[in-house]
């Protein structure tokens, strides 16, 4: 066996990629993810960090092409667009991997590589996340939403305690496998430490079923192709159609209606006859009615400024706005750009949005919620500030369908999910082509819509106390992993030297 996995660690590393790449996928095969890690694990340790750098980076590139292919499905871009974007996100990514390789080579010399590997690879996720190319879309739970009672304990953690159960199940199979031998120590734990997890959740699970308090909402998923939409000869016709949907949705009498991200090809806030007709509907109905739009406005200096936003439309009253926090890097704006002016100047035939500044909170019937619209859905600390602020529930607008039938609507409907578990707050998902739902308190999925078909329907969302430790405290957990393998690691590597 041993021979076997020394004469090959490049091929290791690359299939430890594909199989933790296959996890990713909306294929039920998230059980991958915890054998995926035992190749780069094995890899790593009987290598130089020089070696552990690029058989890291390796193993990083494979498996964020596997995961993440869909980026380069987007046919919203050209393709050679589309195609660097791709190699260029592979290549970002894998640089992670490659750094997390070099240090675990590092402080593998004090011999203690295997009870250091889960705290570096929480270390490596949380460090990922930081800042304006911060990728948090690519954390190891995206691979468990089918076993919902074990990652329950994300109320507390954020998606990163399950990251450090997923190594560490890796590592005590990865002992195993070296000792070929059974071991019923390490089994039983293995064992009792699932089935604690699991029991845990599953109780912990039942409190979010059901509640006193509920809001009757409406969401519209209107299959439009997000490429024809703004053609001057569809223009019509499209706002037609969405303001037969929104005839169709008051028909179910709910208490409030979620349009997708971008629902007309309009700026509603400039015009006057589009928000009008909207207007006259939710004053004659008096449902309210939040539905995606774009914004342009005039900075103090008379520069054109342009917004992905939401509107929320109030019965006999003017509407509210929300802009967009969270832009997508290379997609609605190019990073850094503030700070480098002349980057403004590149064209990838991204849009030039800017970044709204306020976390707004709508109200509706006496319950307070927030929206997030597309990728921000992807950035743990928005929803919890969100819910910091008062909002009881998160609705959510997006146009995924520039991606197609790939992996990528999945993924991102899945990490709604994730967010609700999180912060314990129900969750709606308005989706232009799908996936539309509900998303209750405890990550369970109701009235999901099938991606590429049109769909007008009501769900019932139970409200009760949102938040958590998590929303509260935040990565606190993922810091005090860091600084473990901090001690534990590096430091001790240092004073080692000295």
């Amino acid at each position: 066996m041993n021979s076997f996995f020394n004469r090959l660690p490049v091929h290791l590393a690359i299939g430890g990629g594909l199989i933790t790449g296959i996890s990713y996928q909306p294929w039920h095969f998230g059980f991958l993810a915890w054998i995926g890690l035992i190749p780069l694990l094995h890899v790593w340790l009987n290598h130089s960090a020089k070696d552990n750098a690029r058989l890291g980076y390796l193993f990083g590139m494979t498996h964020n092409l596997v995961a993440f292919y869909w980026i380069g499905f987007n046919s919203g871009a050209s393709f050679w667009v589309v195609l660097l974007s791709l190699i260029a996100a592979v290549l970002y990514l894998g640089l992670f991997w490659a750094a997390a390789g070099w240090i675990f080579g590092r402080v593998n010399l004090l011999g203690n590589g295997l009870t250091l590997f889960p705290f570096l690879i929480v270390s490596m996720e949380w460090i990922r996340s930081f800042g304006a190319l911060g990728f948090p879309w690519g954390n190891i739970v995206l691979t468990q939403l089918e076993f919902l009672p074990l990652i329950q304990i994300m109320e507390v953690t954020g998606s990163y305690g399950v990251t450090l159960w997923v190594s560490l199940i890796n590592v005590i199979l990865y002992i195993l496998i070296q000792k070929f031998e059974p071991n019923k120590k390490l089994g039983l734990f293995i064992f009792i430490f699932l089935l604690g997890l699991w029991f845990s959740g599953k109780s912990r699970m039942k409190e979010f079923n059901q509640s006193n308090r509920v809001l009757e909402v409406g969401i519209l998923q209107p299959n439009i192709d997000p490429n024809a939409k703004w053609d001057f000869e569809m223009k019509t016709e499209t706002i037609a159609y969405m303001d037969s949907l929104h005839g169709e949705a008051i028909l179910l009498n709910p208490d409030m209606i979620v349009f997708p991200e971008t629902a007309y090809p309009a700026y509603l806030r400039l015009n006057r006859t589009v928000r009008k007709m909207i207007q006259s509907k939710v004053d004659s109905s008096a449902i309210p009615v939040l539905t995606g739009t774009v914004d342009r406005t005039k900075s103090a200096t008379g520069d054109k400024q342009y917004f992905n936003s939401s509107m929320f439309f109030t019965p006999n009253h003017s509407y509210y706005l929300y802009n967009k926090l969270h832009l997508v890097p290379f997609a609605e704006y190019i990073p850094f750009s503030t700070q480098i002016p002349s980057l403004k100047n590149l064209n990838f035939g991204q849009g030039n949005f800017t970044h709204g500044t306020e976390y707004t909170v709508f109200e509706c019937d006496s319950t307070h919620f927030s929206n997030l619209i597309c990728y921000e859905s992807s950035i743990p600390k928005l929803v919890s500030k969100f819910v910091q602020n008062g909002a009881e529930m998160i609705s959510i607008q997006t146009n995924d369908g520039w991606l197609g039938n790939s992996a990528g609507p999945y993924q991102h409907y899945d990490i709604a999910r994730i967010r609700a578990i999180e912060n314990r707050v129900p969750i709606v998902r308005s989706a232009n082509t799908g996936i539309s739902g509900l998303i209750l308190a405890n990550g369970i999925s109701s009235n999901e819509q099938i991606l590429g078909e049109m769909a007008v329907f009501k769900v019932s969302v139970p409200l009760g106390n949102s938040g958590s430790f998590y929303s509260q405290y935040g990565d606190i957990f993922a810091i005090i992993c860091f600084l473990i393998f901090c001690l534990l690691g590096p430091i001790q590597c240092i004073r080692k030297n000295h």
